[in-house]
C-alpha cells in the first residue's frame, strides 16, 4: 500500500494497523465486484487491472461514469456511511485487488485518530477531482 495516493501521509504503524484486516482477491473480465443497491461494508483498492463504475448496470440507460486501474479505489462511502451502494463496479479485464471492512477503519480511528484524519481528507480530495471530472463530462454534454 505504499505508494498509494489515499494513504498518503499515514506513518508505518497506521499503514500496518490497515494491513493487518486486508484480503486479496481476483476478479475476472466481466466480473460484478459491487452492484448497486447492495448493503455493503468493504472498501476496494485495485492492485492491477481495470474496473470501470456505472449507475444502472446493464439497463437502456446505463451511465458508465468512470474507469479505474491500479493505485485508484472504490467502496469508500461505507467507511463514511452505511447505505447501500451507489453505483455497480465491474472488471474490464482480470483485476487484482485488495479491499478492507469498514471495521478496519473504525479500528484505525480508535487507536490513532490522526492517521485516521489524513486517510479522510486523502478521501475527501479524491472525492473533490472525481466530482470535478463529473461536472465537466455534465457540462461538456449540456
Amino acid at each position: 500500500m505504499q505508494g498509494v495516493p489515499i494513504f498518503a501521509g499515514l506513518d508505518s504503524q497506521g499503514l500496518d494497523l490497515l494491513l493487518q484486516r486486508v484480503q486479496e482477491m481476483t476478479a475476472a473480465a466481466g466480473d460484478l465486484v459491487i452492484r448497486e443497491g447492495e448493503l455493503g461494508n468493504r472498501f476496494f483498492l485495485i492492485g492491477s487491472g481495470s474496473v470501470r463504475v456505472c449507475k444502472k448496470f446493464d439497463q437502456p440507460e446505463e451511465v458508465e461514469l468512470a474507469r479505474l486501474g491500479p493505485r485508484d479505489f472504490f467502496g469508500e462511502m461505507c467507511i463514511l456511511e452505511t447505505l447501500p451502494r451507489s453505483a455497480t463496479v465491474q472488471a474490464v479485464v482480470p483485476s487484482t485487488l485488495f479491499s478492507l471492512p469498514s471495521a478496519a477503519f473504525y479500528h484505525l480511528y480508535k487507536s490513532r485518530p490522526e492517521q485516521y484524519c489524513i486517510l479522510l481528507l486523502n478521501i475527501a480530495r479524491d472525492l473533490s477531482r472525481r466530482l470535478r471530472h463529473l461536472d465537466e463530462a455534465f457540462a461538456a454534454r449540456h
